[in-house]
């Protein structure tokens, strides 16, 4: 069992609000607010993943693979990994086709093989971009919230509200994780 005194101190890199992870002028996600339901949802999602992201940031591999907050199996690494497969499983809710296979094989392997090694570091993000980047895809041109895609019908406004939570929930994860890692706090 952890005690207190092996925790990190908390701290945060921001200077202007201290319960902020970085300065205003600094965050990547502050901009004008988009007009209209689909762009705000979209706008949602890139901020989440940008935060997620951000939780990662100058961490090594063994910190990103460190599960931190026992007994979960969970790390920086492994939501890294676990987002990449969602990601392909949403293009599988919207494909008429034969589904894609799982990336890291058995279930829960996102998790349990996000191991502190660099290359599966390196893997995890060029997987996590280029699924994303495969899903952001499939949706292009799919405007119409309403409209209702793949073999059960999934509704664009749907998926994407279900991308957010999705997000939204590990984001919090990611903050704990984080914080247990080296101290650092912040949104």
């Amino acid at each position: 069992m952890q005690h207190m005194s092996d925790q990190p101190a908390r701290w945060t890199q921001a200077t202007v609000f201290p319960d902020m992870w970085a300065d205003p002028d600094d965050d990547p996600r502050e901009g004008p607010s988009p007009d209209g339901e689909f762009a705000t949802l979209q706008d949602y999602l890139k901020n989440y993943r940008i935060t997620l992201l951000m939780k990662c940031e100058g961490l090594d591999a063994e910190q990103l693979a460190r599960r931190s907050v026992p007994p979960s199996t969970m790390s920086l690494l492994g939501l890294l990994r676990h987002l990449a497969e969602v990601e392909r499983d949403w293009r599988n809710w919207i494909t008429d086709g034969d589904p894609l296979p799982k990336l890291y094989g058995k279930r829960d392997a996102d998790f349990d093989q996000a191991v502190a090694d660099r290359a599966v570091v390196d893997a995890a993000y060029r997987d996590l971009e280029r699924e994303q980047a495969a899903t952001d895809a499939a949706l292009a041109g799919h405007d119409d919230l309403g409209e209702r895609l793949g073999r059960e019908g999934i509704a664009v406004r749907e998926l994407l509200v279900h991308r957010v939570e999705e997000y939204a929930r590990h984001c919090g994860h990611a903050d704990l994780l984080r914080e247990c890692v080296d101290g650092r706090v912040g949104q």
